[in-house]
């Protein structure tokens, strides 16, 4: 394999385990069963989930063989991965709507005639009540215990429902299922993926390598990208949504964003970086990202309308060139838009940045705010403007 080819396999990842039986595979000049699993808990996939998505398009393109997993059967479980609570079950209707949804994103990024589509319910159901139980018969609950989420729980006596252990036993025979050579997931996926390594040495098989990629921080540069934390950019927003949200993230955050989600080489990565330092202001950069961004789910077209349309709302807004950068603290908590708002001079008290909100006028980075509650964290860097003259560039600390 050529050190190319490594390096784009290994660009962001957290963890390849072990990784020299992964070499090994990859040196017997065959396609690899790689498998990654996605749980249809939510109608639209956002793009924490094409880190993965794009992991998976790269070994596409080096020639294996990907097997998109959408996991109705464990959604019915619910993954009981970072959760301090028992997650609410989902019925199979809801399931099997969100899984329709789930087709027709992923193939915005991965080759639908190279791909393979499997759901583990074609398996689970089959495996029936008997084998359910020899499965949940193969490990104990001391070892469940290990997994930290199941510990903290545990320890703070918050309760853990039996069906929860059953959620990784499930998630490790996926991959006796289907035979994988390597399984990826995130960084809290990890005992599970390891899970699918003992139970296919129980079954007689070679056991799957695994590949951890980090989770995405959404647009607040803090918490993992996730719809209830209301920081996530959704492959199916607007070309105008993605832009403004993705011009909206800190000039840190922008290089983790290109590291995990752009195509662009990591020399070209790197080059960048180096003319930012020498004086490139890294809204440019901000630019390409949303650019690729919103052609890869969109297309080009859209990609440049929505690039004329934020330039236009910042010529008819004339911000002032020079902007000083005010520093704000906000806390470990973060702060909420119309505190920040009060906090950066721009409104006398809260309740009054409330009312500014409420009447459409405030905007972040030209795109109009309309949450009170909008909670932004140390990282964040913004342009708030309130009404047509009042302007504030903003770094949380």
């Amino acid at each position: 394999m050529q050190l190319d080819a490594w390096t784009e396999i290994a660009r962001g990842t957290d963890e390849i385990l072990p990784e020299a039986e992964f070499r090994e595979r990859l040196g017997e000049n065959r396609p690899l069963r790689i498998k990654a699993g996605f749980d249809p808990t939510a109608p639209d996939l956002h793009l924490g989930h094409t880190v993965l998505l794009n992991k998976l398009k790269t070994l596409q393109d080096l020639g294996h063989d990907i097997i998109f997993l959408i996991g109705d059967f464990t959604a019915l479980i619910g993954d009981p991965t970072g959760r301090n609570h028992t997650r609410p079950p989902l019925t199979r209707e809801q399931v099997q709507a969100n899984a329709a949804t789930y087709q027709s994103q992923v193939f915005r990024i991965l080759d639908p005639a190279r791909t393979t589509l499997a759901y583990n319910s074609t398996w689970m159901d089959s495996l029936g009540s008997t084998g359910l139980i020899r499965l949940a018969a193969s490990h104990t609950v001391a070892r469940m215990l290990e997994r930290d989420d199941f510990a903290k729980r545990f320890r703070a006596e918050q309760p853990i429902a039996i069906h929860e252990f059953l959620y990784p036993l499930v998630q490790g025979y996926d991959s006796v299922a289907l035979k994988a050579d390597l399984e990826i997931g995130g960084t809290d996926q990890k005992f599970n993926l390891l899970m699918g390594r003992e139970l296919q040495k129980q079954h007689g098989q070679r056991p799957q390598s695994i590949l951890t990629l980090p989770l995405l921080e959404g647009t607040d540069g803090i918490n993992k990208m996730s719809k209830s934390q209301g920081n996530f950019i959704a492959i199916e927003d607007s070309p105008d949504e993605q832009f403004g949200k993705l011009m909206s993230i800190s000039d840190t955050l922008m290089w983790r964003y290109l590291e995990l989600l752009s195509f662009e080489p990591l020399s070209t990565l790197n080059q960048w970086k180096q003319e930012v330092t020498q004086g490139l202001n890294p809204r440019t950069i901000k630019v390409r990202l949303a650019q690729e961004i919103i052609t890869r789910f969109h297309d080009a077209a859209a990609a440049r309308q929505a690039l004329a349309d934020f330039e236009s709302r910042f010529r008819d807004q004339t911000i002032p060139d020079n902007l000083p950068l005010l520093d704000i603290m906000v806390g470990s908590d973060g702060l909420q838009l119309a505190q920040l708002i009060q906090r950066a001079g721009l409104s006398d008290t809260t309740s009054e940045a409330r009312r500014l909100i409420n009447n459409d006028g405030i905007r972040i980075n030209g795109e109009k705010a309309t949450d009170p509650t909008l909670r932004f964290y140390s990282g964040n860097e913004m342009t708030l403007q309130v009404g047509k003259r009042k302007f504030a560039r903003i770094r949380c600390l």
